[in-house]
């Protein structure tokens, strides 16, 4: 029986509820009347049901469809504005005991240079990332408890909040390694960690199984289950996702939203982020078999059916997809993009050679940082490199109360501009300078709070005389 209560891996990720979810979706994908009435509920912002969210992905009335394209731009702007955070990952070691057949990190692949950062390198990596404006990392390393255990992950996340070069200082560090225990989830809690990260890749429980033949990672309650364990551990702030096209994507769709409904259920907070990777190639790999009709065009569609379904989640695209794919799903719900990014061990201090790979994935958006970010105000939206939530204690069911009730806009929007002017004064080429004052000045009128919005203009001067890091 399907359960979201439940803490059994079975009963919150029912294969059988899927199925019977893929089922009615498809029976009712031309029901006007009834994908009517789901329209209805979700503008009223306070998210659907796996199942109603499936008949959206499913629906197949042009009219409809056009209508959840707007009603999730307008869920979108109600939560998040027209911010668009940004961050970087940060791989640390590829070294990986697992067989996952579609990564190149896993423990048979001989195509692939295998590196580790030694602290040193680590700090050297840290300062080029806040040399290029970052602010926010995302950390990745291989599951390895000889070459990497959780002592190294700790050690590299002090280093990383350790470095401080010229203006430049990484003020949240994401965690994305291998799942564990509650008692190593309060380790990385108290080492200052921001949301964990961690893909489920399929919730296809024979599929998963299949692809992940050796390793730790084969066990699939235990890989499904990391998220209740971390929230057990005192991690507020978690971040669900799925690898696209390792499976049918409307099963996906579906458990995924499942698994949202089970962290509200049992722990009163969701998914802090939704990920929506595709697969993608890779040094040594044939990843063709993996592509399971993930087009551009139903990928868009389920980053709308998910904003539309978890409003409040932050929502994130990374390098894996072409500019222009990126640009066609920012306003259809994604909040948080990658910049600049490399995948491979040491990247951003010097490129590596092709020959001597050590990437996990080919990255498709290879523009750097200065011209992500003059893109995206280009199009209107506010690059941000705020992390004053994480840093003032608005994490976990706070950061949900205030997102849901919409006051966290007095929050993100100044924080957004102020970290905006900081990008601006100490890494931005001139031409991006210019745009983005031109845009800061036109945002200001839309902070809601007259008093706030004396603060900010008062905190952009004293950034331009040189202060940093104010936040609201």
């Amino acid at each position: 029986m399907y359960n979201p209560g439940s803490m059994k891996v079975s009963e919150f990720i029912n294969h059988n509820e899927i199925v019977a979810t893929l089922q009615y979706a498809d029976h009712h994908k031309n029901d006007i009347l009834l994908i009517e009435s789901i329209l209805q509920k979700a503008a009223l912002n306070q998210g659907l049901s796996h199942r109603e969210a499936a008949v959206l992905l499913e629906c197949q009335l042009e009219e409809k469809n056009r209508e959840i394209e707007q009603l999730a731009r307008k869920i979108k702007l109600d939560f998040y504005g027209n911010r668009i955070v940004m961050f970087a990952p940060l791989y640390l070691s590829n070294y990986c005991i697992n067989g996952c057949v579609y990564c190149p990190y896993h423990g048979r692949n001989r195509n692939i240079v295998r590196k580790k950062l030694a602290q040193e390198d680590i700090a050297r990596e840290v300062t080029a990332l806040q040399d290029m404006g970052h602010k926010r990392l995302a950390i990745e390393a291989g599951e390895h408890p000889a070459m990497n255990p959780l002592e190294y992950i700790i050690e590299s996340i002090r280093t990383i909040y350790g470095i401080k070069h010229k203006n430049g200082a990484i003020r949240r560090v994401n965690v994305n390694i291998a799942a564990t225990t509650v008692k190593n989830y309060t380790k990385l809690k108290n080492a200052g960690i921001g949301t964990y990260i961690l893909f489920q890749e399929t919730y296809n429980r024979s599929q998963y199984e299949r692809l992940h033949p050796v390793g730790p990672k084969h066990d699939y309650d235990y890989h499904t289950g990391a998220m209740d364990r971390a929230m057990q551990g005192g991690i507020d702030d978690v971040g669900l996702g799925v690898l696209f096209g390792l499976d049918s994507y409307r099963y996906e769709f579906v458990a995924l939203l499942m698994h949202a409904e089970h962290l509200e259920a049992v722990h009163g907070v969701g998914p802090h982020t939704i990920s929506v990777p595709r697969v993608r190639a890779a040094s040594g790999l044939d990843n063709r078999g993996f592509q399971n009709g993930i087009s551009d065009d139903n990928f868009a569609k389920i980053v709308a059916c998910i904003r539309i379904a978890v409003p409040y989640t932050g929502m994130i695209v990374s390098t894996r997809e072409n500019p222009k794919v990126r640009e066609r799903v920012l306003g259809l719900g994604i909040s948080q993009i990658s910049g600049g990014s490399r995948t491979s061990v040491g990247g951003y201090l010097e490129p590596e050679p092709e020959e001597e790979s050590s990437a996990q994935f080919d990255v498709i958006d290879t523009r750097p940082l200065d011209e992500i970010v003059h893109w995206l105000m280009d199009l209107n939206f506010i690059p941000s490199f705020c992390t004053a939530c994480y840093r003032e204690g608005r994490t976990g069911d706070r950061f949900m109360a205030l997102c849901k009730s919409g006051q966290i806009q007095n929050c993100c929007h100044p924080n957004a501009l102020m970290t905006l002017q900081e990008y601006l004064l100490d890494y931005a080429q001139p031409e991006t300078r210019n745009l983005g004052e031109k845009l800061i000045y036109s945002q200001m009128g839309n902070i809601p709070n007259k008093k706030i919005r004396e603060i900010v203009t008062d905190h952009l001067k004293q950034i331009k005389q040189g202060d940093r890091d104010f936040r609201i």
